[in-house]
């Protein structure tokens, strides 16, 4: 036999191997616990939900799944540290904010969310609101709106930052109804309650960190901007019930590092599949108005591409790059 052709036959047993092995890998994860970067603080909303979908998930995984809290770079450190370091077998994954596709438009970047990640499942989004004090000559959104329109300039908000989705949300929609507010950035949406009741703003936008503040009357709620009213405060409507088309809910879900094997994509994806259906997060989401937004693995991928392109549209529109 010549050395070519016994080369040959070296070549074809070992790709016949590695086609075993790979099934066999998979087959075998996961053997240890699996990583979970949260790009949040200890004692946040993400944080609070992140946990309790650890635990669910972990049941159906057969490992524990390890809360990792890595917050910075308005939240996008984590994830981006991830898809920089970690190996793709699994054992590394992260939650993936809407940042993660906001700041590549903004300023340079070490990844390119289209390329650097495999995406798992997408989990859920947050419920944003309007609030204005509660003795506040507003009792509706409308009427907020024909004062916002007759004073401008006058009237001022808070949110977490000019990044934020609080912010975008509130002056896409000025633009369009010929609004001119101003924005007062905070630095955690557990600042915009104290800001309003201070009088250093005349309204907040912000997930519901807030709830208490309006179930004691002392803040009132005037628009939600999910797809549906929420169950904790039916009476509020919805920027999209009102006639203004807008629907906004800061989607996220997991990823791994790009490279991912699909077999341990999808033990994955079932694991926190079922962790999400279980009553304990279920209850969780509602305890903070949220709902499940649920995507498999290729429609996360998907959507991944459509929120790049939003995002895009949304930093040029606004000119928030020279910000």
């Amino acid at each position: 036999m010549n050395a070519k052709r016994w080369r040959k036959i070296q070549f074809l047993a070992g790709c016949f191997w590695l086609f075993l092995a790979v099934p066999l890998m998979a087959a075998e994860f996961p053997s240890k616990p699996v990583t979970y970067i949260l790009p949040a603080t200890a004692g946040s909303t993400s944080d609070v939900l992140a946990r309790v979908l650890a635990q669910t998930t972990g049941k159906h995984l057969g490992q524990p799944v390890v809360i990792e809290n890595k917050p910075g770079g308005a939240n996008t450190l984590g994830p981006a540290t991830m898809a920089l370091t970690a190996k793709p077998d699994g054992y590394t994954i992260s939650e993936m904010p809407l940042t993660i596709f906001r700041y590549p438009h903004l300023m340079q970047v070490d990844y390119n969310p289209l390329r650097d990640f495999t995406y798992i499942i997408h989990l859920t989004g947050y419920t944003f609101a309007v609030v204005v004090k509660g003795d506040s000559p507003w009792k509706t959104w409308n009427e907020f709106v024909a004062y916002a329109k007759a004073n401008p300039g006058k009237v001022t908000y808070a949110t977490t930052g000019a990044a934020s989705v609080a912010y975008t949300t509130m002056e896409m929609f000025g633009r369009k109804q010929g609004i001119k507010w101003i924005n007062v950035p905070q630095k955690g949406s557990g600042e915009v309650g104290p800001a309003i009741l201070g009088g250093h703003v005349t309204a907040g936008v912000s997930p519901p960190a807030f709830a208490p503040l309006v179930a004691s009357g002392d803040l009132r709620m005037l628009v939600t901007f999910g797809e549906e009213r929420t169950k904790k405060w039916p009476d509020v409507p919805t920027l999209k019930e009102l006639g203004y088309g807008i629907v906004v809910n800061s989607p996220y879900g997991l990823a791994g590092p790009k490279g991912m094997d699909p077999k341990i994509v999808k033990i994955l994806h079932d694991a926190f599949k079922k962790g999400m259906e279980d009553p304990a997060y279920v209850k969780a989401l509602e305890q903070f108005d949220m709902v499940p937004l649920y995507k498999n693995s290729e429609e996360y991928a998907k959507f991944a591409k459509e929120l790049w392109e939003e995002e895009k549209m949304i930093v040029e529109k606004l000119n928030l790059k020279e910000k």
